[in-house]
């Protein structure tokens, strides 16, 4: 299973440096887009830009194929946040995105992941709008 925005479905991400983000992804950015924050599971992505959300689901066994999906900002009704616990044996934080068009994403960030950030970064985008 990929991630997408259509299934209520957990992914265990943890973060990567921008730099590391999927070439088709920056063959996307629109001039003035840039990527705030990124982060993968073995091999899809999730991408956080200054207007949108990207999903890169990677197909097949060469990896070619890759399912791209995007949402922007505007589309984000409401999200939740919850952080990691105190000594927890396997420290997660939890993000949930709610779109208007019905669809949902629901994100697991293994490790010293800074969900927090991840939720202003989505609330400031958002009140741009």
């Amino acid at each position: 299973m990929g991630i997408d925005f259509d299934t209520d479905i957990a992914i265990d991400l943890t973060q990567i440096d921008t730099k590391d983000v999927n070439k088709n992804v920056y063959a996307m950015l629109v001039e003035g887009e840039e990527v705030v924050d990124a982060f993968k599971t073995v091999r899809d992505q999730l991408i956080f830009t200054n207007k949108r959300i990207i999903s890169v689901d990677v197909k097949g066994i060469t990896g070619k194929k890759q399912f791209i999906q995007v949402m922007p900002y505007k589309m984000v009704q409401y999200f939740t946040v919850q952080t990691v616990g105190f000594m927890e044996l396997i420290p997660d934080a939890e993000l949930d995105l709610y779109f208007s068009n019905g669809h949902k994403g629901h994100f697991e960030f293994r490790g010293k992941c800074k969900v927090l950030e991840i939720g202003k970064t989505i609330a400031r985008y958002c009140l741009e709008i």
